[in-house]
């Protein structure tokens, strides 16, 4: 298919602005020929996944683009990367890989784009608006930003992204388009567990599910508790996304494309309806622990995807009531989260509170995706289905999965305990 250009299109293909615009455009159009779009649209912003060392061609990839004179064209993001660049000393694995991840973070900085390296960057004042055209990478960016901010952006992967951000253009196609963002199956939630007193396991459970079972088919969710948070329907997002295709959802009530069931569907009938009873939801929940209760632990992690400040507002009483009773963590307890989110943490006097409480704080990557837990002779027990999903196979590890507070509980006793 032939792409339609703009007149500015064709100057970059032209290399009418530098070498890395019409290597950067060349890409773009070689993309979206590949896909079928029509026509390439601005982009009001980007982020990008590439910052995470996946081998030499990520670097040489950048590192030609900046030797060109490369910079972004519009506010770009960083995803988070291979090392802590704030704490360097956390990083535990070969030192060439960690001093080559760090490069590359280094290197899209000298690009131009903003050194925020959390795969939350709907958590930053770089938030897109509702309906804005954007090209991000990183899965559970991606479908916070199509479902709960209701901003279009399709998946867009390493190298691409950076093209999106160096050209300002991504391709009109897919879920940048109102007729694509139809839900097409229905997810019924028509019992909730009494036990669970908040939205986050059966948001975590609905996600599995949706993830499994529709692929990359959009969910129109009916049945959500009233009480569902956005970091509950983050949570939703990063785990359909992680055990499936999922880059959008709508929970109706919920999300802003989603006012009503009709709405979400645009007018249409679904191709299938999934029902989900109480037991549904517990049997998923159940199954995201390799491990039962009791099981010996060597860490617990928080913030897959990156911690928010309201998670922060939620994790502090534990710690409190933690430390009341005598007690600190029988075994390490990291927290992820992004620089911005812990600026705030660290205006509210948490930090040193953190600190006594023997929390270690990893910003700009994930311990799920580097090697920075120190001890992984036991299971590492965590409240995100994505990194429940991920960890196993990752890290060849056991997981147990459980509420923030069964998280705490069990960082005390050392070993895994399940309210």
């Amino acid at each position: 298919m032939t792409v339609e250009l703009s007149d500015r299109d064709r100057a970059m293909l032209a290399g009418a602005e530098g070498e890395a615009a019409r290597f950067a455009m060349n890409l773009m159009v070689r993309f979206a020929e590949a896909v079928e779009a029509p026509s390439l649209v601005d982009a009001e912003c980007a982020h990008i996944d590439g910052c995470l060392y996946h081998g030499q061609a990520s670097l040489d990839f950048v590192e030609h683009l900046l030797a060109f004179g490369g910079r972004v064209r519009v506010p770009t993001t960083l995803n988070v990367g291979s090392v802590d660049l704030i704490h360097p000393e956390l990083f535990i694995g070969d030192p060439g890989l960690g001093s080559a991840g760090a490069r590359l973070m280094r290197a899209h900085e000298e690009m131009g784009c903003i050194p925020s390296f959390t795969c939350a960057p709907y958590q930053t004042i770089h938030r897109p608006r509702f309906g804005a055209q954007i090209g991000w990478a990183e899965s559970n960016a991606i479908v916070f930003a199509n479902s709960v901010i209701g901003a279009r952006t399709e998946r867009y992967g390493d190298f691409i992204d950076l093209c999106c951000a160096v050209t300002g253009r991504v391709p009109y196609y897919g879920l940048h388009l109102t007729e694509n963002r139809r839900a097409t199956v229905v997810v019924e939630v028509e019992g909730l567990p009494p036990e669970w007193d908040a939205a986050g396991p059966v948001c975590v459970a609905v996600g599995h599910v949706i993830g499994r079972r529709c692929g990359d088919r959009i969910a129109a969710i009916v049945g959500l508790p009233a009480t569902t948070t956005e970091d509950d329907l983050k949570a939703l997002g990063a785990v359909g996304a992680s055990a499936g295709s999922v880059a959008l959802f709508h929970a109706v009530g919920l999300t802003p494309e989603a006012p009503t069931l009709e709405a979400a569907l645009q007018g249409g009938r679904p191709e299938e309806t999934i029902r989900l009873t109480a037991d549904d939801l517990r049997r998923t929940v159940r199954g995201l622990s390799t491990v039962p209760e009791g099981t010996r632990l060597s860490a617990v992690s928080l913030g897959t995807p990156h911690f928010s400040l309201a998670e922060f507002e939620r994790l502090m009483p534990l710690l409190d009531g933690l430390l009341s009773g005598g007690g600190r963590p029988a075994v390490d307890l990291y927290v992820n989260t992004g620089r911005e989110v812990m600026e705030e943490v660290r205006a509210r006097g948490w930090e040193d509170r953190l600190n006594a409480a023997g929390v270690t704080v990893v910003l700009d990557t994930c311990t799920y995706l580097t090697a920075i837990m120190r001890d992984l002779s036991g299971a590492v027990m965590t409240n995100s289905g994505k990194m429940a999903y991920y960890a196993p196979g990752n890290l060849d590890i056991e997981i147990a999965f459980g509420s923030l507070a069964d998280c705490v509980a069990s960082a005390r006793a050392g070993k895994v305990v399940l309210s």
